[in-house]
């Protein structure tokens, strides 16, 4: 288990390890409204699906307790408006609207105040959430031969989840085991994501590792041959198209041509089976000023245009395995996922 946290309930509010100042500065937000709670997601404060989403789910507590206490009974009127900003914050990770469903579904049982019921709501999906990255760090690990060189893409560590990591959860217990012997991390442009929280996540674990950049990922297969690419997912479709952060795309078509396999490691809540395949994920774009300035500093002419897509998809037929915590989808298609799903039951 990593000791990295990415969010706590503290002293009656949501309090976020500001992201966007790792690893220079380990500064604690903290957000006491759900209004401050949908602008720490859309500005990234927290980021990785699983992460969001449970941020939301805290979020859906603080809306209910201004309502509550701004209304009286009539916290039903009022409360609506303030899960759809939340839900609204970002719009390719399906872990935020499903948490946000997931937080108003326990409304109608609810009579007095609601605060109470939906925190309990709320901690229960942040413990789910750390169970079921230990289930799929063990069935991810278990794909992995003993010795293996792996490379991954942006973070999926305790940063992006409760804690310990979907993709950089089956490395930590993969490492444990003697399964991995080196990581290779894209740096993500353009907020760096694994330049600067991967990266740190690992030198505090003390696995070694090697930061890589985006653009080097087939001649990293070529000469140094990972044997997998292993990644996370904001969204995967009912055929296993998978949405993952820009540049997922380009290493898993790397991966397949110099022989590598590809794994994508998510929760049950990631899947989407009401979105039949990648095209009709809606991919969030952001500023353009994200791709010509860095730190701050411009890095291209003033007034140059860009387009700034923040995921791209993953074709299914690029994907070797799918790891939830209920299992492994190998060759995933629409068939197999579900059978797969089905098999759990409603």
């Amino acid at each position: 288990m990593s000791a990295v946290c990415a969010l706590r309930w503290q002293g009656g509010a949501l309090e976020l390890l500001d992201q966007r100042l790792l690893p220079a500065q380990q500064l604690w937000l903290r957000c006491a409204s759900a209004a401050e709670v949908a602008d720490a997601i859309r500005d990234m404060v927290v980021r990785g699906a699983p992460a969001i989403g449970i941020a939301a789910a805290y979020g859906a507590v603080l809306a209910a307790r201004a309502a509550y206490a701004g209304h009286g009974t009539g916290w039903r009127d009022v409360i609506v408006a303030d899960l759809d900003l939340i839900a609204a914050a970002r719009p390719t990770a399906v872990n935020l609207a499903w948490a946000v469903q997931r937080m108003a579904g326990c409304l109608a049982e609810l009579a007095g105040d609601p605060e109470p019921a939906l925190l309990a709501a709320a901690r229960a999906i942040h413990d789910q959430d750390i169970a079921a990255n230990h289930a799929m760090a063990a069935y991810g690990a278990a794909l992995i031969e003993p010795g293996s060189r792996v490379l991954t893409h942006c973070n999926t560590g305790a940063l992006a989840t409760g804690g310990h990591g979907t993709a950089l959860g089956v490395i930590r217990t993969a490492h444990a085991q003697g399964r991995i012997r080196e990581v290779f991390v894209d740096e993500t442009r353009p907020w760096l994501q694994g330049a600067r929280l991967t990266a740190w996540e690992l030198q505090q674990d003390g696995i070694p590792a090697r930061l890589v950049v985006d653009g080097a990922a087939a001649w990293l297969f070529a000469r140094l041959r990972p044997a997998w690419l292993i990644v996370g997912a904001d969204r995967i479709a009912a055929n296993g198209d998978t949405a993952n952060k820009i540049g997922t795309y380009t290493a898993a078509l790397a991966a397949r041509a110099h022989g590598a396999r590809v794994m994508v490691v998510a929760p049950l809540s990631t899947f989407d089976p009401a979105t039949p395949d990648g095209s009709a994920i809606e991919v969030e774009e952001r500023p353009a000023q994200e791709l010509t300035c860095l730190a701050g500093q411009a890095i291209a002419p003033a007034g140059f245009a860009a387009w700034n897509p923040v995921f791209d998809v993953t074709p299914a037929d690029l994907i070797d395995a799918i790891v939830c915590e209920h299992g492994v989808i190998e060759r995933p298609d629409a068939a197999r996922i579900a059978d797969f799903l089905a098999a759990l039951g409603p």
